[in-house]
């Protein structure tokens, strides 16, 4: 089976990309840019170099998408800029790789490969502030930045292009991931720079009370629903909300972060205004219809998963040093 995973070099695609390759009789080829600006790196692929094959390339060149998608049985798009601040920065930027990059891969697709599986990575922000207690996939979009916005219209896209080119278009919304190879800076997702923070033994700062409620999820969690709904085809067409059940406060977690790592201290400090402007408050989601088509469910808990994470940070450190 071959597979291609773009934007292999981030955070969840090097994840998603160890997990391809634990399946037998799979061909990877991870495509990425590399930009310096999105922090991946090639030190994310550390130990897995002789099993794939890398291409070095941008999501929005048309020719190296022609080439590259053909042939391939799966194919997992993670390429994003994934910044909630540097979308408002660089509005045009995420415009681009966001929107225009996503139309690019469905045409290829649509011309050269249009019987592959192809599984888009969305963001639970899409949705903006909760209406509800729960949110589930019928609750309405009112992102509050342009990314949250820029994704939820990639999203649309893909359902557009399976009703009507038939094309075998998946689309998972992740809330709150982290894990190994997260970024550790503060506008790549705050779990993974809450953790960053506590291994460099830093102060992590909470906004405000931190009383805001947030499912939180492992990213092999991630990474193994990614693999299972690219098997099936049946679930082509459809967006789900594929998050962790577990819901914890953001001064939870920063506490719990410190706690297993036995680093790191949190404050709580005033909100900055321009990132108060863009919060979505308490949110809790709902991936009952996920599961009950699939039969998916996560396999860790916010403790066994900071577990994992140490384990993985303290083999690195032993490796570097």
């Amino acid at each position: 089976m071959k597979i291609l995973v773009i934007g292999g070099a981030g955070f969840l695609g090097a994840n998603l990309v160890r997990r391809c390759l634990n399946e037998s009789e799979t061909e990877v080829t991870v495509l990425d840019s590399l930009d310096p600006h999105l922090y991946a790196t090639t030190k994310n692929l550390l130990g897995v170099w002789d099993r794939i094959n890398f291409i070095r390339g941008d999501l929005r060149d048309e020719t190296l998408l022609a080439r590259v998608v053909q042939g391939q049985n799966i194919i997992f798009n993670c390429a994003a800029q994934t910044s909630h601040p540097l979308s408002i920065q660089y509005p045009l930027l995420d415009a681009e790789i966001n929107c225009l990059g996503n139309i690019k891969l469905l045409e290829a697709l649509r011309l050269l490969n249009k019987d592959a599986v192809v599984v888009y990575t969305s963001s639970s922000t899409v949705i903006g502030k909760a209406l509800h207690e729960v949110v589930d996939e019928d609750h309405w979009e009112r992102p509050l930045e342009i990314y949250s916005a820029n994704k939820g219209v990639a999203e649309k896209y893909y359902r557009i292009y399976h009703t009507v080119h038939d094309l075998n278009t998946i689309v998972l919304r992740f809330a709150n991931l982290y894990g190994p190879y997260g970024k550790g800076y503060p506008e790549f997702g705050f779990i993974n720079y809450f953790i960053h923070l506590a291994w460099q033994n830093q102060e992590i700062r909470v906004f405000g009370t931190g009383q805001q409620m947030r499912n939180v999820m492992f990213v092999d969690d991630a990474s193994n629903i990614l693999w299972q709904v690219a098997q099936e085809k049946r679930m082509a067409g459809e967006t789900y909300f594929a998050t962790g059940t577990e819901h914890l406060s953001v001064a939870e977690i920063a506490e719990k972060i410190v706690s297993v790592f036995g680093r790191g201290s949190v404050m709580h400090i005033e909100w900055p205004e321009e990132r108060q402007r863009i919060e979505v408050e308490d949110v809790k989601f709902s991936s009952a219809r996920l599961r009950a088509a699939t039969g998916w469910k996560p396999s860790y808990d916010f403790d066994s998963g900071l577990q994992a994470t140490k384990a993985f940070l303290e083999r690195s450190e032993r490796e570097i040093i």
